[in-house]
């Protein structure tokens, strides 16, 4: 029988103790808070921005969108991050991607502190990843913190696995990849050059799909051991969301997948508020200790 990996049941286990370190965190004088700034109106981006602010003000963590116009210039975006950067509340900072094609050059990995940065982008946070630094004392990527607390909810081993990423993005694939390995799993990290890609998909035991095309995973990329499918893929198709998975093709041949809504998407935004705690709690331990 295959297990649908669905996110509620972890969103809602989690959501009471962040509730409890955010009160916690009030009653020592520290209120969280997290700004996102968001450039345009990418009807995406305008939908996602509005799930994590609501989110975030469930758990009692302010959220500010600081909403730029399509055609704001580069020093515009930068004299905004710095002041957040600068703003002794602001625990946690983040910029909504994609940005218009005339800011694709500014170089935001560097941009925002990386003790404010709850998207995990920072070259710092990245190098200490890549150095195996225990994560529970990192702003990690988003995504790939949910997908990891996603399969430890559900009992999914890493350790000796053998792990297929189809994706080398920043925010997902390649971060993914350095955390999986540092949980003992080995990686293979795929992308649009790889030759053969089901060589590989077809005898993993997990299988990650972040390449954002719909139905792209299909039952040729599965192998006869039955492997956990995680899909990253949020796509479009007349107006209903869907995956990089064929779900009702493969679902039969895994022993667990994950749905598209309600599966990686609804942890992704689990982990930044967890991110923003975080921030704000290694801020109150920086303040106590000057």
């Amino acid at each position: 029988m295959t297990r649908i990996l669905a996110a509620k049941p972890v969103v809602e286990k989690d959501t009471q103790g962040l509730k409890e370190k955010v009160s916690g965190l009030k009653k020592s004088g520290i209120s969280p808070r997290l700004e996102v700034i968001l450039v345009g109106d990418h009807p995406p981006s305008l939908l996602y921005t509005k799930n994590k602010k609501k989110f975030c003000q469930t758990l009692g963590i302010e959220c500010e969108i600081i909403h730029l116009d399509g055609d704001t210039n580069e020093q515009t975006l930068l004299s905004t991050i710095e002041r957040g950067n600068e703003g002794p509340h602001v625990h946690g900072q983040f910029i909504q991607l994609p940005l218009p094609p005339h800011l694709h050059r500014v170089p935001i990995k560097d941009l925002i502190l990386p003790e404010k940065d709850v998207d995990g982008l920072h070259l710092q946070n990245v190098g200490r990843l890549c150095q195996g630094e225990d994560e529970s004392r990192l702003l990690t990527p988003c995504t790939p913190k949910g997908i990891l607390r996603l399969l430890h909810y559900y009992e999914i081993p890493l350790s000796g696995k053998d792990v297929t990423i189809i994706g080398r993005s920043p925010l997902v694939g390649t971060p993914l990849s350095l955390m999986m390995t540092n949980h003992n799993a080995t990686v293979t990290l795929c992308h649009s050059k790889t030759v053969n890609l089901q060589k590989f998909t077809r005898i993993s035991d997990i299988i990650v799909s972040a390449v954002g095309r719909p139905h792209f995973i299909d039952k040729s990329f599965i192998g006869s051991n039955r492997p956990t499918v995680i899909d990253v893929g949020i796509n479009t198709i007349e107006g209903r969301l869907c995956g990089d998975v064929s779900f009702h093709e493969i679902k039969g041949l895994c022993s667990a997948i994950t749905p598209v809504p309600g599966g990686v998407g609804p942890m992704t935004v689990l982990s930044l508020a967890q991110n923003v705690v975080a921030a704000a709690q290694s801020c109150g331990r920086r303040s106590r200790g000057s």
